[in-house]
C-alpha cells in the first residue's frame, strides 16, 4: 500500500476536487497519508484566485523537493504533482521553475492522474495535461459516494462564461458545463446512503446550471433543486457560488417553496459603484443586485445574505468606495468576505493603467471590514434567545462538546451534544460571539428546569 498526501488551497470545489482524487488513486494502491513527509506521492490542489498564489505553490514545491530528494537518498521515490487552477495557468512553467515535479494536470483533467502515474513510473518523464475536456472528467471518475460526516459538497457545474475583468476563472476552469440531472441525483443518492444529511452544490456560477434533465431538456438549478429534495436522507441543501445575473424568479420560487433549502445565499456583488461595476464586466447595476435582494427577501423573509468585495479596483475613487458602503448598509449582511484588488496576470484589469495605491486598499479594506464584521456580529447577536436546528458535524474541544451549523451557516457549539453528531437537533442560542454561537440542546435544558422545579 502507497501514502498520498494532497495539499488543498482554495475554495470549496478544491476541497470536492481533493476528494475525488483521493478515490481515483484508491482502487491503484494509494491510502491517505498524514503529512508530507510519509507520502509515496503528494499533490498540491491549487487555486489561482488570490494575489501571489504560484508564488506560494513553489515555495512550497522548494520545501517538497527536500523531502522528495531525502527519499531519493534512501531508496525511495516520491511523486511530485501539482493540481487545480495554478497548474491550468501555469502549465510548462512549473516544470521548468521546478524539475522535482513530475506531473502538472489541470482541474479539467484530473481523472488521467492513474495514466499519468504509470508513465511516470516507468520513467517516461514528466507528464503535463492541461485541456478541458469537463465531460471526460465526470464520465471517467468513480462513484462518489462515501463522505467524512454528515456533510458534503457536490459538484454539479464548472467553468464561467461571464469574463468578469478582474477575474481568472475563465481561463484556469474553462467554458461552462454543467452535469447531467441523472448522474448528479446517483451521486446524492449514494451519498445520501452513507449517512450524508445535508448537500453542498458547487459551481463557478452554479445557478447558471442548465444540465440534460432526466427528460432530455436542459434543467435549470430551481429543478434540480426540486429533484434532489425527493432524494432519502436528504434533509439539508445549499448552493455556492451564484451571480445575480442567473438568478432566475424559479430559483428564488425554490427559495420559497422548499423548506429544506436553507436561508442562506452568497451572492457576490464586488461593488456598489455602478461605474466600478461596469468596468468588472458584471453586467447589472447597483440597484439590479438590490432589487433582486427584495425579490428574495419577499420570497424568503429569513433570508441571511453573503457576498464578495473587492476595494481598490482599478479607478476606484472615494465616491465609488462610498457607494459599496452604502450598498453594505442596505442590504445588511450575515457575512461577507472582502479583499484588495490584486492584479491577476492575463486578465484585462491587470493591464489598466489606474491602479490604485497599496495604501487607499488598505484604508478603504479597513473601513469595509469593519462595517461588515459589526453587521455580522449583529447578525449573531440577534440570534440569542432563539431555537434553531443544528446539524452537528464533529467532536468540540471539551469532553462531550460538539459542533455543528445553523440554518444560516453559523458554526454552533453545544456542550452534552457528542452523541447528536450526524443528527438535526433544537438548540437553544445562550451566547453570540463574532463568528461562532453557543447554545444548549432543548431537551436537555427543559430536563434542567423540569429538574430544578
Amino acid at each position: 500500500m502507497k501514502r498520498l498526501f494532497i495539499k488543498t488551497y482554495g475554495c470549496q470545489m478544491n476541497v470536492y476536487d481533493s476528494a475525488r482524487m483521493a478515490e481515483l488513486l484508491a482502487p491503484i494502491g494509494y491510502a491517505p497519508a498524514e503529512t508530507a513527509d510519509e507520502a509515496d506521492m503528494v499533490i498540491l490542489n491549487t487555486c489561482h484566485i488570490r494575489e501571489k498564489a504560484a508564488e506560494k505553490v513553489y515555495s512550497e514545491l522548494g520545501k517538497l523537493k527536500q523531502i522528495k530528494t531525502a527519499k531519493a537518498q534512501e531508496g525511495t521515490r516520491m511523486i511530485l504533482a501539482v493540481a487545480g487552477c495554478v497548474a491550468q495557468a501555469e502549465g510548462q512553467e512549473i516544470i521548468s521553475r521546478q524539475p522535482a515535479v513530475d506531473i502538472v494536470v489541470g482541474p479539467q483533467s484530473y481523472q488521467r492522474l492513474p495514466e499519468m502515474i504509470a508513465k511516470i513510473s516507468r520513467g517516461t518523464g514528466h507528464e503535463l495535461e492541461t485541456d478541458f475536456p469537463a465531460e471526460d472528467k465526470f464520465d471517467s471518475l468513480p462513484a462518489h459516494k462515501s463522505a467524512e460526516g454528515p456533510t458534503a459538497f457536490l459538484t454539479v457545474q464548472e467553468g464561467c462564461d461571464k469574463f468578469c475583468t478582474f477575474c481568472v476563472v475563465p481561463y484556469t476552469r474553462g467554458a461552462e458545463f454543467s452535469r447531467p440531472v441523472e448522474q448528479i441525483l446517483a451521486e446524492a443518492k449514494g451519498l445520501c446512503d452513507s449517512d450524508v444529511r445535508e448537500l453542498t452544490l458547487l459551481g463557478q456560477n452554479v445557478n447558471a446550471f442548465n444540465g440534460k434533465g432526466l427528460d432530455g431538456e436542459p434543467w435549470s438549478l430551481a429543478k434540480l433543486l426540486y429533484a434532489l429534495a425527493d432524494v432519502p436522507g436528504l434533509d439539508r441543501l445549499r448552493y455556492v457560488t451564484s451571480h445575480p445575473r442567473d438568478m432566475g424568479e424559479d430559483l428564488i420560487t425554490a427559495h420559497k417553496d422548499l423548506e429544506m433549502l436553507m436561508p442562506y445565499l452568497h451572492l457576490p456583488v464586488q461593488a456598489g459603484s455602478d461605474r466600478i461595476l461596469q468596468a468588472m464586466n458584471r453586467g447589472h447595476t447597483a440597484a439590479d443586485y438590490l432589487r433582486l435582494i427584495d425579490r428574495i427577501r419577499a420570497a424568503r423573509p429569513d433570508m441571511a445574505m453573503s457576498g464578495d468585495f473587492i476595494v481598490g479596483f482599478p479607478g476606484e475613487s472615494d465616491k465609488d468606495f462610498e457607494d459599496t458602503l452604502a450598498l453594505v448598509k442596505t442590504v445588511g449582511y450575515a457575512q461577507a468576505y472582502s479583499f484588495k484588488y490584486s492584479p491577476r496576470p492575463g486578465t484585462p484589469a491587470a493591464a489598466l493603467t489606474t491602479q490604485v495605491p497599496e495604501e487607499v486598499k488598505d484604508e478603504r479594506l479597513q473601513r469595509l471590514q469593519a462595517l461588515l464584521t459589526a453587521q455580522q456580529t449583529d447578525f449573531n447577536v440577534a440570534m440569542v434567545g432563539r431555537t434553531v436546528k443544528v446539524l452537528f458535524e464533529n467532536p468540540g474541544r471539551k469532553e462531550g462538546q460538539a459542533i455543528g451549523r445553523s440554518p444560516y451557516l453559523q458554526p454552533v457549539f453545544a456542550e452534552g451534544a457528542v452523541g447528536h453528531i450526524g443528527k438535526i437537533v433544537e438548540v437553544r442560542i445562550e451566547e453570540a460571539m463574532t463568528n461562532s454561537l453557543r447554545g444548549v440542546l432543548v431537551h436537555q435544558a427543559q430536563s434542567e428546569k423540569a429538574l430544578a422545579d
